[in-house]
């Protein structure tokens, strides 16, 4: 595809982002999905649709936090807005020991990210306080583990920038637990990316999606926790483990296991429930055509640009 004023095309992970004019990102979101930062085989139907669709209702939810890139969204997976020079950090912040954190704590160690974590904690303990992990952003291979005090150091974001950051990251946060306990979900860990126009921070990419996001089920957290049973939740982290349960890290030498139909059908079903969890609206599955997404795009910035 090829836009009216395109000046550059990046393809993600997950997205094709083409620039407009230096000025507006038109952001696609495919049906690819990644996980241990390797892109898998085969496409999940009506991921993109999903992930696009609950960022662009958090992202006018929480406006009056934070300006956001977004403009418009004239397509199911489909995102027009501002382009913005991009912070080299994502602003990971934490409400439980989960995911990563949990591996890195049950692996003994005690400081993540410069944090020190207590002693006694169980996997899925909320933390005294969320807590914020950031991580340096990678187009190539693995995000890595980076300090707040390591960040300013090197000079990748100048002190008082970083620490709006961190104000703006606890209340995006803040605004979704609220959101999410609204709905029988408690957010327990996210990530958040920023950017700059002129001296102004913008919210940019997606927030509070499961491929951005972990949710577990409120009702019966407590008692799960009390017994020592798996949390409930709803997230990318299913697919992590069951790529771990087939011998896939991400690491060299490893294969991706063969994705079956019904595994594809499963991983689809469970974003489509995340969005009705989340939204608390029922989803519904739009097909476009290739020729129509052009159009429909050409004639969207048409009129953003008249």
């Amino acid at each position: 595809m090829q836009l009216p004023h395109q000046t550059n095309f990046y393809k993600g992970k997950v997205r094709d982002v083409y620039t407009i004019a230096d000025k507006l990102l038109v952001m696609q979101v495919s049906d690819r999905i990644s996980a241990f930062d390797v892109v898998l085989p085969r496409p999940i139907p009506y991921k993109g649709q999903v992930l696009n669709q609950i960022a662009a209702r958090f992202l006018e939810a929480t406006r009056d936090i934070v300006p956001n890139w977004l403009i418009s969204v004239p397509l199911p997976n489909v995102s027009i807005g501002l382009m913005c020079e991009t912070y080299p950090v994502e602003m990971v912040v934490r409400g439980n020991l989960t995911g990563h954190a949990w591996r890195t704590y049950k692996s003994g160690k005690r400081e993540l990210c410069g944090i020190t974590l207590p002693e006694g904690l169980k996997e899925n303990d909320y933390f005294e306080k969320p807590i914020i992990t950031p991580t340096t952003k990678a187009h190539v291979g693995h995000d890595e583990d980076i300090s707040r005090e390591e960040i300013i150091k090197q000079g990748l974001i100048p002190e008082a920038e970083y620490e709006q950051l961190e104000k703006y990251t606890l209340a995006l946060f803040e605004r979704g637990r609220e959101m999410a306990k609204d709905r029988g979900l408690i957010l327990v860990d996210t990530k958040y990316e920023f950017g700059k126009i002129g001296d102004t921070i913008y919210l940019i990419d997606e927030i509070h999606t499961p491929d951005s996001s972990r949710y577990f089920y409120a009702d019966g957290y407590a008692e799960r926790q009390k017994e020592g049973k798996p949390q409930k939740q709803l997230s990318k982290e299913f697919v992590r483990e069951w790529l771990m349960e087939n011998g896939f890290q991400g690491h060299e030498g490893q294969q991706v296991p063969v994705m079956s139909d019904e595994v594809i059908y499963q991983i689809s079903e469970r974003y489509i429930e995340l969005y009705e969890q989340v939204t608390g609206t029922h989803f519904v599955k739009e097909d476009v055509d290739s020729h129509q997404i052009e159009q429909k795009i050409i004639a969207e910035l048409e009129r953003l640009m008249q």
